[in-house]
């Protein structure tokens, strides 16, 4: 089977490209570009934001790398591609915006390979957003669900609710018994299809991000804030950390293949707090966020 990953590399460094620039004209700042070299092979383009107008800070990156041998975390649940030689390549963003009630976003979209000599190569894509609010809008997560659910489906009806389940699952805190946000769609090991077919539908993620989310930035951005709504996304956004660093693969990953840290731990909110044992306040925006978006509900 031909795998064409130059075509792949061309459409990813366009989506950073397209992305970033919409991105910057929702803030009026431009992002900071830096391209970079990985010793072990490969390279990337690192975007970022940080105070802007709408972004307290932001990242949109590409990397395309290449290593000896799969590092643990992508081999775990495919032990026989251990110790194959890969390839992979990607873009991966995470916003956080000023305004507690403009939610975070992550989305990314990557294709992996391995190879072992003559070997016929192992590869699969893998992707997927997600919406972390700190104040619940219900239409907000309408229209996040249901933009997600229309990329999908062109490739089959039976894949969204699959990904948006399999994304519950992922962007979950086991440790807190509590879901990241409201959820999207995350899908991995993604070789169902053609090469092709499965490449069109990675690109229809990617193309999709804006679609759903700027219509939700421009309808919240402009809401009255105060120190209070800040305390509670900083809060939040110690969630967000915690996940990162302790269940997400993308980030063991990178760090396990001697990739940027700069640009991996990009992800991270510039401001988090941790408070020991806090409940919202009964009857509280802060307690409905928890009462009725963190549930795990289809939006649909």
């Amino acid at each position: 089977m031909s795998i064409d990953s130059q075509s792949v590399r061309e459409f990813l460094l366009s989506l950073q490209q397209r992305t970033v620039a919409a991105l910057s004209e929702l803030d009026g700042k431009s992002f900071h570009r830096e391209s970079w070299d990985r010793p072990e092979g490969g390279s990337g383009i690192s975007c970022l934001i940080e105070e802007g107008n709408l972004f307290e800070r932001g990242g949109v990156n590409f990397s395309h790398v290449f290593g000896s041998q799969l590092p643990p975390s992508a081999s775990a649940s495919r032990p026989h591609l251990a110790g194959r030689a890969f390839e992979v390549m990607g873009v991966s963003l995470v916003m956080h915006p000023w305004n507690p009630f403009v939610p975070t976003v992550h989305m990314n979209v990557r294709l992996f390979v391995a190879r072992r000599g003559d070997e016929e190569p192992a590869w699969w894509f893998g992707g997927g957003m997600d919406l972390t609010p700190y104040y619940g809008f219900e239409e907000d997560a309408q229209h996040f669900h249901r933009t997600c659910r229309d990329a999908l489906a062109p490739f089959g009806p039976e894949l969204h609710p699959r990904f948006k389940k399999w994304c519950d699952a992922y962007f979950y805190l086991k440790h807190r018994a509590e879901p990241r946000g409201v959820g999207g769609i995350f899908f991995d090991d993604f070789n169902e299809l053609s090469f092709a077919q499965s490449f069109a539908l990675m690109r229809s993620v990617g193309e999709s991000f804006l679609l759903a989310y700027r219509p939700i930035v421009e309808r919240r951005r402009a809401i009255v804030f105060g120190e209070r709504e800040r305390d509670f996304q900083a809060y939040r956004r110690g969630r967000y950390v915690e996940f990162n660093l302790v269940h997400d693969r993308g980030t063991l990953f990178g760090l396990q293949s001697g990739g940027r840290t700069e640009s991996i731990l990009m992800s991270l909110p510039p401001v988090a707090k941790w408070r020991y044992d806090w409940r919202p306040e009964a009857g509280s925006a802060e307690e409905t966020l928890y009462k009725e978006f963190l549930t795990g509900r289809d939006w649909v």
